[in-house]
């Protein structure tokens, strides 16, 4: 690949997760990265959106209802339209499936508590730009932070998230078994992350960036990046 990726990272008021997607594509991909502002109504040279973690806007009304009508957010949409890569996390996640990029909705945490804590996901698919390095049913250990990350979704929708094998990640235990005891936010059917059918734009509730190095306790966070840096290569 003779050029790099411009990685742009999307900040609403109350992004909390925006600087570490920004170093993990700067200091770790070594790929070129900038901030766009939520009243930007343009995104400029971009390859990949980052939908960083948070509560934008203070989640006030509903997580991720009030950042779908921020002026970015139409460019946004167009751009993963158009085929763009967009990878929603947490928050991001949640204001993918507000906007009508995903499918579903994201709801109160089972517990009605905010959970931070590390969790295992299993690799449903790696058919997809954010896991083609993944091993299919690979358990990555990835943490959490949130209190609506109870993911559901009505039976029809479910039917079609199978068919077209949607659903990227599942919680589950550490021999990769989706189990109710490995649901830390009782979503339907264990499910931790999905793509759309078209298959560039990724929501997970799990946060990636922060398991980037050893220190932070894993570094299967990596797994999710290095696939989208190696899907460019593989178009190149």
């Amino acid at each position: 690949m003779n050029s790099k990726i411009n990685f742009g990272v999307v900040v609403f008021p109350g992004s909390n997760c925006d600087f570490d997607a920004y170093r993990v594509a700067d200091e770790i991909l070594q790929q070129n990265v900038k901030y766009i502002w939520h009243k930007d109504s343009t995104l400029g040279a971009v390859d990949v959106i980052i939908l960083p973690g948070g509560f934008s806007y203070g989640d006030y009304l509903r997580t991720g209802a009030i950042a779908r009508f921020s002026p970015v957010m139409q460019e946004v949409v167009k751009f993963a339209k158009n085929g763009g890569l967009v990878i929603g996390l947490c928050n991001g996640f949640q204001i993918l499936t507000e906007c009508g990029l995903l499918p579903g909705v994201l709801m109160r945490n089972k517990s009605l508590k905010f959970i931070c804590d590390f969790v295992n996901l299993k690799v449903v698919t790696k058919n997809t730009p954010f896991t083609s390095e993944c091993l299919e049913d690979e358990v990555l250990k990835i943490p959490i932070a949130h209190g609506d990350g109870n993911y559901f979704a009505d039976e029809e929708t479910l039917k079609s998230l199978k068919e077209n094998d949607q659903i990227v990640f599942q919680y589950c235990n550490k021999n990769g078994e989706v189990t109710d005891d490995s649901n830390p936010n009782g979503a339907i059917q264990n499910i931790a992350g999905i793509i759309n059918k078209e298959r560039n734009v990724l929501g997970m509730m799990p946060h990636p960036e922060r398991a980037v190095r050893s220190i932070l306790g894993s570094t299967d966070g990596l797994k999710v990046f290095n696939s989208i840096v190696e899907s460019f290569i593989f178009q190149s």
